[in-house]
């Protein structure tokens, strides 16, 4: 495969083991936190106005991820579709979502769900340490007095080929041009390593311009980049929490585990106020 060890893995990046399905896809992925949900607060999947599912590794091109969760869900009354934005999925569904109940639907489920696995190039050292596979979600109902209390969105698009996944090339027979895509990751890791200290550290630091944070849950994609942040924005290292060691890069998965994670650990209590930022 390739040459690396495991304390070179994990000296680099902080993760030590990962998960990888063998004959499940995403949708399985997806479909089983969907009914998890479900059966923890006994609800009837016809009462769900809208499943929305982040991920980067669908089954298909077509039918969306969300689209195979909902008929399979049997939630025959939820508009469901997808959303690709790579690690910040999950943090774009969340405000989605938001928007979809401040216009009127009542309850939804937001999940992330990837299996990167298949989108590895396993001789390629510098990705095939990083990826995982994985998905996690929330349920979220309508309530008059919650709200997002702070949001700031956004994209750099002239660094999209600094991690490419994916790529579908064009056998049509009219089109001749080569092209240089490959399925597999390619990462230019000092790009995605210094745009995530420095861009993802300041708009933190703007979003918690006089608001004291409880916990802040960022993307899992390398110990190192948080440690980093941290010290850039100058916050106690405890309140960033993290569990990549355990699944690695789950990309739009990562932040909707860790708070599964948080809430089971007691850190996080639903139904109390606490202020917790999330970043992709």
């Amino acid at each position: 495969m390739m040459d690396t060890s495991d304390e070179w893995i994990s000296s680099r990046t902080g993760i030590r083991e990962r998960r990888c399905v063998t004959n499940q896809e995403t949708s399985d992925l997806c479909l089983l936190v969907a009914e998890k949900m479900m059966q923890q607060k006994n609800l009837n999947p016809k009462d769900l106005d809208f499943i929305l599912v982040a991920t980067m590794s669908p089954d298909y091109s077509t039918p969306s991820v969300a689209a195979q969760v909902q008929g399979k869900l049997g939630a025959a009354n939820a508009i469901a579709f997808d959303i690709s934005a790579a690690c910040s999925g999950f943090v774009y569904a969340l405000s989605m979502a938001e928007k979809m109940i401040r216009c009127g639907s009542t309850k939804g489920l937001v999940i992330g769900g990837e299996t990167l696995s298949k989108l590895i190039d396993w001789s390629d050292r510098t990705t095939a340490v990083l990826f995982g596979d994985g998905a996690g979600g929330v349920l979220l109902e309508a309530n008059p007095q919650k709200k997002l209390l702070k949001e700031k969105l956004a994209t750099d698009g002239t660094r999209s080929t600094s991690l490419t996944a994916g790529y579908l090339q064009n056998k049509n027979p009219f089109y001749s041009e080569d092209s240089e895509g490959s399925y597999y990751f390619r990462m230019t890791g000092r790009d995605i390593f210094d745009f995530a200290v420095r861009d993802v550290a300041n708009n933190i630091q703007e979003v918690m311009k006089d608001t004291p944070v409880d916990y802040l849950l960022l993307h899992q994609a390398n110990l190192r980049i948080i440690e980093k942040i941290a010290r850039k924005v100058k916050m106690p290292q405890e309140k960033f929490l993290t569990n990549m060691d355990k699944y690695g890069n789950t990309s739009a998965a990562s932040i909707p585990i860790l708070l599964d994670e948080a809430v089971s650990s007691g850190k996080i209590t639903l139904g109390k106020q606490q202020k917790v930022i999330f970043t992709g």
